[in-house]
């Protein structure tokens, strides 16, 4: 029985054994299988990151090549699914350089490499489009290609900071990620200008591109946007971001806005809808205007940096007391304290912000006092304001009714800028106003009725009222122009451009012809009835009137006004000079000096026969000064000086060279024009090609001509009195920017006698441009006709 059971528990015991080995035999066989041949979901991860590894030192013992990153995972590694989601080595002192086949981890979501010492170009990552968040600031990468962001479309954060890449642009491929809420790459070598789909990237709630070569200005797609933390601060590039920073105002979910040391330029604008707002840096800007109320009583404020700007107005209050402040230094403000500003500041301020607050009236306007040397304004005595000259400044805007508030003005030169708008029919108001000069800008809508005791220049507005030729302007409309030959023109057959060559000079005689007959019929008619209809602009004080004593470095326009004294100056103890409409001022050849780098080499514009005319620049104005030296002029240079000074103080024309002052030293003489930068004509008929320019136009030839015509009818017919010029020539026409001429060089110019008698007066004048019958006998050529033709001639040849 006992035998039996025995040979039971063997029989049984077999299969059970037999059962195992084959169990343990199948188990091997797997394991060895898994082992030569991976999964196919695991397989692309393990190469790519085997290669990885082989790519990079310093990585975790874990990382063996040759094995599976997720059975079991490599430290830094996390994978799902069995694939590699996400890559954090940050601070692991890990070098090397990536390689391409980063691309092959198709699942790869985080991939965090920040702060170690990568280096080498950046891979193209196409592939990647599960990628959300990408750190690889703190590296030494050195490229980024311009598609690397192609194929990134699921990106969330990016920061690329303190890379030494080589300069790089944020590409369009970049849009596609419309989840993005974070990009941070500052320091990064980041260039060109921003670029409008940031404003279209629905999330973003970061953009941290501070310490780049960024320029241009902040793109108006940002209004609306989400942005939060706005940092484009410290910016490298020569012109740094500019522009103005209006649209700040239409991003409300902006708490933090770093836009220090750039150049941004224009107001503060309205903050009230950034109710959430923290942190506020502009400094070491070029920001103008009023510090506004809804910055200073932000409930949520806590910094506000704003030292190093052009702000005006008074000094800001803000209304927290917990608010770091940095605000004092380098500002314009009118006031200190709790003391006012004074309300002629106020009402200057409030004609400013009419204008965009412009910065070259912020770098004048400083302190309480406008009558202190203020660009624009003149003052009498008694510290009332009656001429304000903002003419050829180049300003936009429209003009405030807050000229209206200055009851004692006279003189108001708005000419030759780009004003929009109405006239204010509060200045018709004005009850000692002269003169309003709004020409050549582009005003529209109705003409105030004016006191007729007021004359008005109105030319240059197209979409001015009808009735502006009723209104006093004396100055000639711009000429329309008329065809001119197309050189180059591949499409043109001979005989066509042989007929219009035929056609153009045809009309081109005729104008001249036409020109010189305006000059000699209409000047006695126009003359006549100018004095009827409108009357003259004093050319002095008046009688009886407070001498004007502070003079403010006035714009350029085009009907002479001038550049002024560059000091205040009492009238009673003035002993050298003289004043001319608050123009013409005795100018210190200290200042000269300064303005002209001490009449550098390098600031020439050309000589001449009793000396040397310098460009330079004072407060951002250019100036053309004409040094004479004493030892070299004698008594005939000293006489021209003197006479130049004489007949530019009672001649006012848009077409004349605007005398803005003179320095009589004891060892020179220097007369300070307005600066032309077109050169003289002379340069553009006799030396374009040397000068590698293109040669005048027939329309351009055409202007010059009537310009010429216009300034010499004037001299001989409409100024308040006659003159003769005797030295017309190309050298002597100057042109500006636009190629507008004016007539120079006054040294020459004899006062006409009323009874128009010959005389015997020394020989004046240059060879081949003075009258024959003047040179041959002395008489004068009260028309200077002759010298018209000559430069005529030398236009149409």
């Amino acid at each position: 029985m006992a035998k039996r059971r025995k040979q039971c528990l063997v029989g049984a015991a077999v299969p059970r054994l037999l059962h195992l080995v084959m169990l343990l035999v199948a188990l091997d066989l797997v394991r060895r299988c898994r082992a030569a041949s991976p999964s196919s979901s695991s397989s692309p991860d393990a190469k790519a990151m085997s290669e990885l590894a082989r790519a990079l030192s310093g990585v975790p013992s874990s990382w063996k090549t040759g094995s599976d990153p997720c059975d079991p995972e490599w430290d830094g590694v996390t994978c799902s699914a069995g694939r590699v989601s996400s890559i954090n080595l940050a601070s692991r002192g890990v070098s090397g350089t990536l390689p391409d086949s980063l691309n092959a981890l198709t699942s790869l979501a985080s991939l965090q490499l920040q702060r170690n010492r990568l280096s080498g170009p950046l891979p193209l990552l196409p592939d990647l489009a599960s990628l959300q968040s990408l750190f690889l600031d703190g590296n030494a990468f050195d490229l980024l290609p311009n598609t690397f962001f192609a194929g990134l479309s699921a990106l969330q954060e990016i920061s690329l900071d303190d890379l030494p890449l080589a300069p790089w642009n944020l590409s369009q491929d970049l849009a596609a990620a419309v989840g993005l809420s974070k990009l941070s790459a500052s320091n990064a070598s980041l260039s060109g200008t921003l670029p409008d789909f940031l404003g279209s990237l629905p999330n973003l709630n970061v953009l941290r591109l501070s310490y780049n070569q960024l320029t241009g200005p902040l793109p108006s797609s940002l209004a609306g946007s989400s942005v939060q933390q706005l940092l484009l601060n410290n910016q490298q590039s020569r012109d740094k971001l500019s522009g103005r920073i209006d649209v700040l105002s239409a991003m409300p979910q902006l708490t933090m806005v770093w836009l220090q040391s750039n150049s941004f330029t224009g107001p503060i604008p309205d903050l009230s809808n950034l109710t959430a707002l923290e942190s506020f840096n502009v400094r070491d800007n070029a920001l103008t205007g009023v510090v506004p109320p809804s910055l200073t009583a932000c409930p949520t404020l806590r910094n506000a940096t704003l030292s190093n700007n052009l702000l005006q107005g008074p000094f800001p209050q803000f209304s927290s007391k917990s608010v770091t402040l940095d605000i004092d230094k380098g500002n314009q403000f009118c006031n200190s304290g709790d003391s006012p500003c004074d309300p002629r500041v106020t009402a200057l301020l409030a004609v400013a912000e009419g204008f965009g607050y412009p910065a070259v009236l912020a770098k004048s306007w400083k302190g309480n006092d406008p009558c202190a040397s203020w660009l624009g304004v003149t003052c009498n005595a008694q510290k009332d304001i009656i001429v304000l000259n903002f003419g050829s400044q180049h300003f936009g805007g429209v003009i405030s009714p807050a000229f209206a508030s200055f009851t004692a003005l006279r003189q108001l030169y708005l000419s030759n800028n780009g004003l929009t708008g109405l006239i204010p029919d509060s200045l018709t108001q004005l009850p000692q106003l002269q003169l309003l000069d709004v020409s050549n800008n582009s005003l529209s809508g109705k003409i105030p009725a004016f006191s007729s005791s007021v004359t008005l220049k109105l030319d240059g507005n197209t979409k001015l009222g009808s009735d502006s030729d009723s209104s006093g302007g004396s100055s000639s409309s711009p000429s329309s122009g008329m065809p001119g030959s197309t050189s180059g023109s591949s499409g043109n057959s001979g005989g066509s451009k042989s007929s219009s060559a035929a056609m153009i000079a045809g009309i081109i005689v005729a104008v001249v012809v036409l020109v010189g007959c305006s000059v000699a019929l209409f000047m006695h008619y126009h003359k006549k009835k100018q004095e009827k209809k409108f009357g003259r602009v004093p050319m002095g004080t008046p009688p009886n009137e407070p001498e004007i004593v502070s003079i403010g470095v006035g714009g350029m326009n085009g009907n002479g006004g001038g550049l002024g004294m560059l000091y205040s100056q009492s009238s009673a103890g003035s002993t050298g000079s003289y004043m001319v409409e608050a123009q013409g001022m005795h100018i210190s050849i200290q200042s000269l000096r300064r303005a002209t780098n001490n009449f550098s080499e390098d600031n020439v514009l050309g000589r001449g026969g009793f000396g040397i005319v310098y460009k330079g620049d004072h407060n951002g104005t250019l100036i053309a000064v004409k040094r004479n030296q004493c030892d070299l002029m004698g008594k005939k240079g000293q006489e021209e000086f003197k006479a130049e000074i004489d007949v530019l103080k009672k001649v006012k024309h848009r077409n004349l060279v605007t005398l803005l002052g003179y320095c009589d030293d004891a060892q020179e003489r220097l007369l300070v024009y307005e600066y032309m930068s077109g050169g003289t004509l002379g340069d553009h008929l006799f030396e374009w090609q040397s000068r590698h320019e293109p040669p005048l136009t027939w329309k351009q030839r055409l202007t010059i001509a009537l310009d010429v015509a216009r300034a010499i009818e004037y001299l001989h017919s409409l100024a308040q009195e006659s003159f003769i010029h005797r030295d017309l020539k190309p050298s002597n026409i100057l042109l500006d920017k636009d190629l507008r001429a004016k007539v120079s060089d006054f040294g020459l110019v004899k006062l006409a006698d009323d009874n128009q008698k010959s005389m015997m007066t020394r020989l004046a004048g240059t060879f081949g441009y003075l009258a024959p019958e003047y040179a041959s006998v002395g008489k004068k050529c009260t028309r200077d006709m002759q010298l018209v033709r000559s430069i005529f001639g030398r236009l149409v040849c």
